[in-house]
């Protein structure tokens, strides 16, 4: 994973969707923290979906940590929410699946 504050070392590695999601987030979010991690190698059995890697779509499964004031004052759900309609264009382009950590800079303080 890579957090915002070495993002200037991104690894070449880092996919196209991945490099649009983390701008999409960056931009909606201003986020202080920011790791993407793709999952898509561990969800390769899954059964063929129209948009998915059998159809060229190769980065459909992200794992996202992610702290912005963004979040303040708003519940788990519709900080989700959030974040899935931010993305809805990576969806419809074959993104398949996010497992979410959102949190506030405060809750991310009690976590450390």
């Amino acid at each position: 994973m890579t957090s915002l504050s070495d993002s200037s070392a991104l690894s070449k590695a880092e996919g196209v969707r991945m490099q649009r999601v983390r701008n999409i987030l960056e931009k909606t979010f201003n986020p202080i923290v920011l790791e993407i991690e793709d999952e898509s190698h561990r969800h390769a059995h899954h059964k063929a979906m129209v948009r998915g890697p059998e159809a060229g779509a190769t980065e459909t499964h992200f794992r996202v940590l992610m702290v912005s004031a963004a979040f303040e004052g708003v519940n788990r759900v519709n900080r989700s929410r959030m974040v899935h309609e931010a993305l809805a264009p990576e969806f419809s382009s074959g993104l398949h699946a996010l497992a979410l950590t959102l949190r506030t800079p405060q809750e991310s303080e009690k976590v450390a």
